[in-house]
């Protein structure tokens, strides 16, 4: 849905993309795959800010953020500022003279000296329906809550935590077993669409921007490790959305109880069976059906793949072979 189109005050068709210099702030997945569109579309990315290089995984190894990657392969400047407040930052920025900033999850908020510097603003592109999930983690926070339909909004940026002005909104639907990954990844797509729709008409001045209400206004925070931790007196419904939502990161767990203590478990795949309730105690691994399930509060989690703590992941039929106690444990 466009916001607030009026009548062209300037010629879209006078400005050729290539003349139009954007920057991007962007880091994951989710931000390269809308740098990409505009790549595609044919605007001049004269640079590409991002978060540093993170250690990753096991080994411990460096990895470039997604972001990072693509502008390389395209010869376009990355720059890696831990601090865009300092005046060697917004220098680096007034020297390429943007004419639009993009951005999209880049994990910091834009100071004032920066987002006045491009002559037609900044844009960010949220995965929310805002004034709803504005913050770190809105993606997760849709499949937490259960929504049916979230969506992408793209914002005039201010100084504020996802607050600006929206220039367009577009919504879609969340399937049933839609997980934080399948989701972004729709509504990357839906967002870079979105983007080069907008982009000529905000130029060309045919939007009306449409103030947020903030009486509607809810946040969600940067999700941590401890939050995949299961608490099984919740019903089965609660602890599949939080598996879907926490698949990618940080994962979600429980503690099995061994002769040497407790060790972490993750449940990398399950199922949900949310009419079935065998009446055992939340958290006591059973054999139900032809399949080993976990009783929750209401319902049970049946479990496919599993992980024990420093283990590799492996199907949970694999897992009670090496674990024989595992039928009857009770998971905490």
């Amino acid at each position: 849905m466009m916001i607030g189109i009026s009548p062209k005050i300037r010629s879209w068709e006078s400005l050729r993309k290539e003349n139009i210099k954007i920057i991007f702030f962007g880091t994951p997945h989710f931000a390269e795959k809308i740098l990409k569109e505009i790549i595609t579309a044919g605007y001049s990315v004269v640079a590409v800010f991002t978060q540093p290089d993170k250690k990753f995984g096991r080994s411990r190894m460096m990895k470039k953020s997604a972001v990072k990657e693509l502008a390389e392969k395209k010869t376009i400047p990355v720059f890696e500022s831990q601090n865009l407040r300092q005046e060697k930052a917004v220098k680096e920025i007034m020297k390429l003279r943007p004419d639009l900033i993009v951005v999209a999850a880049y994990g910091k908020i834009l100071p004032k000296s920066i987002l006045e510097i491009p002559k037609y603003g900044a844009i960010n592109i949220h995965a929310s329906l805002l004034p709803k999930f504005r913050g770190a983690s809105p993606v997760q926070e849709a499949i937490l809550s259960g929504e049916n339909k979230t969506g992408i909004t793209l914002m005039l940026m201010n100084e504020k935590l996802d607050a600006g002005e929206i220039i367009n909104q577009e919504s879609i639907s969340i399937k049933k077993k839609d997980t934080t990954h399948s989701l972004s990844e729709k509504l990357a797509d839906v967002g870079g669409r979105a983007l080069l729709e907008t982009i000529p008409l905000w130029i060309s001045g045919s939007i009306k921007p449409t103030l947020q209400n903030e009486k509607e206004a809810t946040f969600c925070r940067t999700v941590k490790k401890e939050d995949g931790k299961i608490d099984w007196n919740d019903p089965a419904e609660t602890i599949f959305r939080k598996w879907r939502a926490y698949k990618v990161w940080p994962g979600i767990f429980a503690y099995f109880t061994l002769r040497m203590g407790k060790k972490r478990l993750k449940l990398a795949e399950i199922e949900m069976e949310e009419k079935e309730d065998i009446g055992e105690l939340p958290g006591k691994v059973i054999k139900y059906k032809d399949k080993i399930a976990v009783q929750a509060k209401k319902g049970l989690i049946v479990l496919e793949r599993v992980q024990l703590e420093g283990k590799k992941e492996m199907t949970v039929e694999e897992f009670l072979k090496g674990h024989k106690d595992f039928l009857g444990n009770v998971l905490v």
